[in-house]
């Protein structure tokens, strides 16, 4: 687990990722408008991702039902939004994340008391029953789920108007607000990944007994980190419930948790910085899969779950610190060769 963090990110990888932040800037200025709205998404799931990170990486707690409070603020947005007229985004978008936050505050009471393969498993198990609560439930939208006819509308006091610069209808407008929050929740993250609080939970990831012998509320630490991993993926959920329109049980499934953990994984755990780049990289690798042609008789993209599990299983076994990881260590060997030759 400790060899698998890259917590100080080197120079170079700063460039690249700064390099990353410029073309993110102009590509809605370049890009069509379906290429910005699936940009859009990975942004949305960059900001998942790293709200998963906060446990898995940091902490040291892997969950597999951080899916729950993802989908609980798209269902808070669609049950907030009339039939007719758009909500205000700035009452609702604080409203879903608290809701999150809190699922995560009354879950965790619960989960963060358990240990190892036993947390796994309860976490799974109480999104499994948000999961079948709203897909059993009528009222709740059952397994077809809800509908969001409007977008969050960004008018304060009647200004601006829907026609004005700033209105989520407009897709370039979406993607530069849904940058704002990646680059907000990317920088609130890193300052309390190095604050006293994220050293603290640094060092549970290490040794949680040695720092509970040290005079450390560990549990009030973990129960700390576990709310505001569920606000942030509330955060997440909500724009995707803006973005799309659509809200369906499904969100908060097995499946969206353990995509979350894949994209921690593929990126480097421990830094934010890879979980951004592993939720990009595992949203193209699903486009590219899926997209595999025929060959003979067998439809490849078809099969892009064997296609994408190859490859999480390749990058583990020769990359254990993920995309970032292995990009560190080429442009080290680079630096390296150069210096020699010199």
């Amino acid at each position: 687990m400790i060899q698998a963090n890259l917590e100080v990110l080197p120079v170079s990888i700063k460039l690249v990722l700064g390099v990353g932040l410029v073309a993110l800037l102009a590509f809605p200025f370049v890009g069509t408008p379906f290429y910005t709205e699936m940009v859009t998404r990975m942004m949305i799931m960059a900001i998942f991702a790293m709200s998963l990170d906060l446990l898995q990486g940091v902490t040291g707690l892997v969950s597999l039902g951080h899916a729950a409070y993802f989908g609980l603020a798209g269902y808070a947005l669609a049950f907030l939004t009339p039939q007719a007229e758009a909500v205000s985004l700035w009452w609702t978008m604080p409203a879903a994340v608290l809701a999150s936050g809190l699922a995560a505050l009354v879950i965790g009471f619960f989960v963060v008391r358990t240990h190892g393969i036993y947390f796994i498993m309860v976490t799974m198990a109480f999104a499994q029953m948000v999961y079948f609560l709203f897909f059993d439930n009528k009222v709740l939208g059952g397994s077809d789920g809800l509908y969001i006819n409007f977008k969050p509308s960004t008018a304060i006091m009647g200004w601006p108007t829907s026609a004005s610069w700033f209105d989520l209808d407009n897709k370039r407008t979406l993607y530069f607000f849904t940058l704002a929050a990646l680059l907000v929740t990317y920088a609130f993250l890193r300052r309390l990944l190095f604050s006293p609080f994220g050293r603290t939970l640094r060092g549970i990831r290490v040794n949680e007994h040695r720092m509970r012998a040290m005079g450390y509320g560990v549990f009030g630490y973990k129960l700390a980190a576990f709310t505001v991993a569920g606000a942030l993926a509330g955060l997440a959920g909500y724009l995707w419930g803006a973005q799309t329109g659509y809200i369906n049980p499904e969100l908060m499934g097995f499946h969206m948790s353990a995509h979350a953990c894949l994209m921690v994984i593929m990126g480097g755990m421990g830094n934010f910085a890879g979980a951004i780049v592993g939720a990009f990289a595992f949203e193209y690798l699903l486009h590219v899969f899926k997209d595999l042609p025929t060959v003979g008789t067998v439809n490849l993209g078809k099969h892009w779950q064997l296609w994408i599990g190859l490859f999480i299983v390749l990058l583990v076994t020769f990359a254990p610190r993920g995309i970032l990881g292995l990009a560190e260590k080429f442009l080290k060997r680079r630096t390296e060769k150069g210096a020699s030759h010199e």
